[in-house]
């Protein structure tokens, strides 16, 4: 009998996790406000009762796919700076920047998605803890010897993204590099 209600958990937490996925292709394809229950069921291939029993409102999906996307991204930031640190200057803002220059490439669409989920929050107050999220639990994650330094990193690559997405042209690695250098060690 354990076995079942098991499976039925995991189904339901497989359903969950292509919802936020479907609601993720769905506001890279056509903005947040292209989402409601019925077009993520629809990109999902779910009916969209689905959607509303794991998510009772659209700000509940919107608050569960940020939460998402900031374990996602804090996961993806936190080796970044693991490996940089690891590999020293040089071989660190070299990785750094190829990571910023995918993101900003082959990745723009979800980069744009999750920014734009980003700056929703700022419209949407009930938002605001999911987009801080990352921030958080990356503040938690890397050890830094200067709080200051760290957020003024972080900071940077965020603009960088941002630019690079308004950008005619993504930056490549290359055009990046100097600037995550100098990030890394300001002068």
């Amino acid at each position: 009998m354990k076995r079942q209600a098991d499976g039925r958990k995991l189904r339901g937490e497989k359903r969950r996790t292509e919802i936020i996925e479907a609601t993720l292709r769905v506001i890279e394809r056509d903005g947040v406000a292209g989402v409601t229950h019925r077009t993520v069921a629809a990109e999902a291939g779910v009916p969209t009762t689905s959607t509303t029993y794991h998510f009772a409102t659209l700000d509940d999906l919107l608050v569960a796919t940020l939460i998402d996307c900031a374990r996602d991204m804090a996961t993806e930031v936190y080796w970044m700076i693991d490996r940089a640190r690891s590999h020293g200057r040089g071989r660190g803002a070299d990785e750094i920047a190829n990571l910023l220059a995918e993101a900003l490439g082959p990745k723009r669409g979800r980069t744009m998605a999750e920014y734009e989920l980003y700056l929703l929050a700022a419209r949407k107050p009930e938002l605001r803890p999911a987009a801080r999220r990352w921030l958080d639990v990356l503040t938690s994650m890397v050890r830094h010897d200067d709080e200051v330094a760290f957020r003024v990193f972080l900071a940077g690559i965020d603009g960088l993204l941002v630019q690079g997405l308004i950008d005619d042209e993504p930056p490549t690695a290359e055009e990046l590099r100097p600037v995550v250098d100098y990030l890394l060690n300001p002068r």
